[in-house]
């Protein structure tokens, strides 16, 4: 639990704190973007960005509506600068939004992905003006194996569940902070040895008290449930013969039983979650599975798309063992597939890009109909980020600053085209009506106003 003194809103410091909002506001912008800081007593889970893929899972952010067009000069919060490199997504609770990153603890070294001594942080920023409230370093140590060329040390987000917040850096450890910056417990879970040494990426799922970690790689693959409170190791499960993945687990519950659900190349499997029993799997998957799979009405949808291309719908409710042949596979399609981004799940439709471009297809979330495909989107290209969608309206962003706005239904209709002088790898977050975007060198937070644009790096 945060500390005594911890900064977040509570029913006894909420006047103070938003009178500290306002008079901040005031003194450094002279502008009053809206109100930052939560005021409801306890915070609800889907308006906050708990999470890379959102509160749902699925990159919808039901409660929020950020703009819809921005620019260097329009409808910019505040653009401040993050150290470091990483590709982890921000996260966002209260009035708090939470990043990773790595950054050289000596001096570089000769490439950006060959191993050096680094120092691994964990940064706590304000949402009203982007300052920096706290900074840890989990841990300094040279990696052991270098990363993609596109990648980074720091490219698992973290999870919060408004108690704690969980910074997985992979063979650095992982570790578990209040929301003021007190670490809780760090584990130490070994070292993965990834495919041609690409690097690591898969998130922690944080969900009844439980941290699930998947570690699958070129040596003894498992998954692992943690304690969220102690860091205590309650059930691991092997995962023979899986190679290297990127994909984050989710979890699902079906009649009151919560089941982990993993993506993977060998089989995508069901675990319980209490225990590691496994519930079911499947074929079907490619190699270097990403993607990690959206969920809604008991229905998860799975996705890779190096080497081959799979999508496939799968009814919790119905899959039990093996699931080949079986009614629980709803549709699959062949053609299209994601290999780096994520699907989106908006309603009753499901949308992915082709392998890392920017080729677009919709289909019915239900039956897998088509509503339409081989859409290249227009004025972007290479896309790692994954979309994220809010009030209607559906996001793209690439790795050269370009952005795409649709509206959400089953025909394609663009709002706006949009430019940063940075492009993204991190999936943005939706809060209220803020976009919080991570480019490689600064993290933005884009709100609508009629008012001049804030001063780069300051509130």
């Amino acid at each position: 639990m945060p500390s005594s003194n911890s900064p977040l809103p509570g029913p006894a410091r909420r006047p103070l704190v938003l009178l500290v909002a306002l008079l901040g506001a005031a003194l450094f912008g002279g502008v009053l973007w809206g109100a930052a800081v939560v005021g409801a007593a306890d915070i609800d889970a889907d308006s906050q960005w708990p999470r890379w893929r959102g509160p749902l899972d699925t990159g919808v952010a039901p409660d929020a509506d950020p703009p819809t067009v921005w620019s260097e000069t329009r409808n910019v919060r505040f653009k401040v600068p993050v150290p470091g490199r990483g590709h982890a997504s921000p996260v966002v609770w209260g009035d708090r939004i939470f990043l990773l990153t790595a950054m050289p603890a000596g001096e570089p070294g000769a490439s950006p992905t060959e191993p050096a001594p680094l120092r691994f942080d964990v940064l706590a920023l304000a949402t009203v003006d982007g300052r920096e409230l706290w900074r840890r370093t989990a841990v300094e140590t040279t990696p052991a194996e270098g990363t993609h060329p596109d990648g980074t040390w720091a490219g698992s987000s973290p999870v919060t569940d408004g108690e704690r917040l969980i910074a997985h850096f992979g063979s650095q450890g992982t570790f578990a902070y209040d929301l003021d910056g007190e670490l809780l417990w760090s584990v130490d879970l070994g070292q993965m040895t990834t495919r041609n040494g690409f690097g690591e990426g898969s998130s922690p799922l944080l969900r009844d008290d439980r941290v699930v970690i998947l570690w699958d790689h070129e040596g003894d693959s498992f998954l692992v449930a943690l304690d969220a409170a102690t860091g205590a190791e309650v059930w691991r499960v092997e995962r023979p013969g899986e190679p290297t993945s990127w994909s984050t687990p989710v979890a699902v519950e079906i009649d009151g039983r919560t089941q982990v659900v993993v993506a993977a190349t060998g089989r995508s499997r069901g675990y319980d979650l209490q225990t590691g029993e496994e519930l079911w799997s499947l074929e079907g998957m490619t190699l270097n599975v990403i993607p990690t799979p959206p969920h809604g009405d008991g229905v998860v949808y799975l996705a890779s798309g190096f080497r081959g291309n799979a999508v496939q719908a799968v009814d919790l409710r119905r899959a039990r063992g093996e699931l080949a042949e079986t009614d629980a596979v709803l549709w699959v399609h062949d053609r299209h597939a994601p290999y780096v981004p994520s699907l989106l799940l908006y309603d009753d439709q499901v949308y992915y890009l082709k392998r890392f471009g920017d080729i677009l297809t919709s289909a019915d979330a239900a039956t897998g109909e088509i509503h339409y495909t081989e859409v290249r989107l227009p004025g972007i290209g290479n896309i790692y980020s994954s979309p994220v969608a809010a009030s209607g309206r559906v996001y793209f962003f690439d790795r050269e600053g370009g952005a795409v706005v649709l509206r959400h239904g089953p025909t394609l209709e663009l709002l706006a085209e949009n430019e940063l002088d940075e492009g993204a790898e991190a999936t943005p977050a939706l809060v209220g009506d803020t976009l919080y975007l991570r480019t490689r060198g600064y993290l933005y937070a884009l709100q609508e106003s009629r008012r001049a644009p804030a001063v780069e790096g300051a509130p």
